[in-house]
């Protein structure tokens, strides 16, 4: 293999100030040990595009036991098919990962990924290739085996080898590509890369359900879930992992709107903390909503929580079987989140209604999502006030004071 490029801080300029102080530290101490170790991935990609990261992570020659050793308690190996060690400090985690090999030219799916290599072999396994930068923040400078920092200054997203083969060994990363796609706006996806999404885009079924899930709610939290859901659905990603999703999507344009508004709010630290259950179930409430207008509403059906329990159950089944196996927990949070909607605004209006607070461990997640839907629909504010200050009084802590719509 070719010496890789080494671009000095007077070529790349990334300011020593903005790396994290504990990934320095990490580095440092693995170095110490007489451990070869870099910054690498993303948190190199971002710094190159003068934007924050929102992680930083580290590869290394030390192998997970010996990153275990090193750390002790304040260290935890995760991971099976690809093991990783987590440096915890405080709320904050520096994820450490060994440098790897393994990866061949055979178009054949990887089903583990535990061979240890050299920092060359890492990158070579590596998804794009701007993503397969080393920061070395000793001597401040960007190493590059697969140029990826002319594809970073040329605004191109293009694989590591041969894009066919690449995505037939991992799947999942079809649907980063369509990540950094949806990020990086300005940025062109390579043309191979892109002839080679449309060639293995059905071999997206081979993947792991929880790992294409895990980027699903990345996006959600990444303020641009509205572009990444209609990139997946116009590329037709979103037709094999979710048929109901995607016919929604194409025909209505109302979760989009939903996802706007999550996006600006997340951009802009929104006061309440958006949780993944309620990320989620942005995607699926507008769907149950005109179910039950058109069912029940229009037909004089008679539609009470009984009904909307069971039209949940059967919404989230039909979206995320048989491809998706969420967990009973995030099931029962948005059925809850869905049933508590009704309860803030019937379908059916009362004269007289009496602010009631269930006995409902999720009761606060609906009450965020009902929030959110007042950013879309402003006459539903009012309503969330008179619930958040009955539900915060019955519960006597400090008031959350919402802020103004605009966003």
């Amino acid at each position: 293999m070719r010496p890789p490029k080494v671009y000095s801080i007077d070529e790349h300029r990334i300011p020593h100030y903005k790396i994290d102080k504990h990934a320095f530290y990490v580095i440092e101490k693995l170095r110490v040990n007489g451990y070869l170790s870099f910054l690498v991935g993303g948190s190199v990609r971002d710094l190159l595009l003068n934007s924050r990261p929102k992680d930083f992570d580290i590869s290394t020659s030390a192998k997970p036991e010996e990153i275990k050793k090193i750390f002790k308690r304040n260290c935890i190996l995760i991971g099976r098919r690809f093991r990783l060690a987590h440096i915890r400090f405080g709320k904050k985690i520096i994820e450490v990962s060994t440098f790897r090999a393994g990866e061949t030219n055979e178009a054949e799916l990887i089903l583990r990924d535990n061979i240890w290599g050299s920092p060359e072999e890492d990158v070579l396994r590596r998804d794009f290739t701007i993503n397969g930068l080393f920061y070395d923040p000793e001597v401040q400078t960007v190493i590059d085996y697969v140029g990826g920092y002319p594809d970073i200054e040329k605004k191109i997203i293009r694989t590591i080898g041969v894009a066919k083969v690449r995505f037939i060994q991992d799947p999942v990363r079809m649907i980063r590509l369509i990540k950094f796609k949806a990020r990086f706006k300005d940025f062109e996806i390579e043309v191979n890369t892109k002839k080679a999404l449309e060639d293995c885009k059905k071999e997206i079924v081979k993947s792991s359900p929880a790992r294409i899930l895990e980027e699903l709610f990345k996006m959600l939290e990444s303020g641009s879930s509205k572009r990444f859901f209609q990139l997946l659905t116009k590329e037709k990603l979103l037709d094999l992992l979710s048929s109901k999703l995607s016919d929604y999507m194409e025909k209505e344009k109302d979760v989009f709107d939903f996802l706007q508004i999550i996006d600006d709010s997340i951009k802009k630290n929104f006061l309440i903390k958006i949780e993944r259950p309620v990320l989620v179930t942005s995607l699926i409430f507008n769907m149950l909503d005109k179910c039950l207008k058109n069912e029940y509403v229009k037909k004089n059906k008679p539609v009470h929580l009984g009904i909307i329990f069971a039209e949940s159950q059967k919404v989230i089944e039909e979206v995320f079987n048989p491809f998706f196996k969420i967990s009973r927990k995030l099931k029962a949070q948005m059925i809850s989140i869905l049933m508590n909607q009704y309860r803030f605004y019937p379908l059916i209006k009362s004269k007289k209604r009496k602010i009631k607070i269930p006995k409902d461990p999720f009761f606060e997640l609906g009450l965020n999502f009902f929030y959110l839907r007042s950013m879309l629909d402003p006459t539903l504010i009012n309503v969330y006030n008179l619930f958040n200050d009955k539900y915060l009084e019955q519960k006597k802590r400090k008031p959350i004071k919402p802020r103004d719509q605009e966003i």
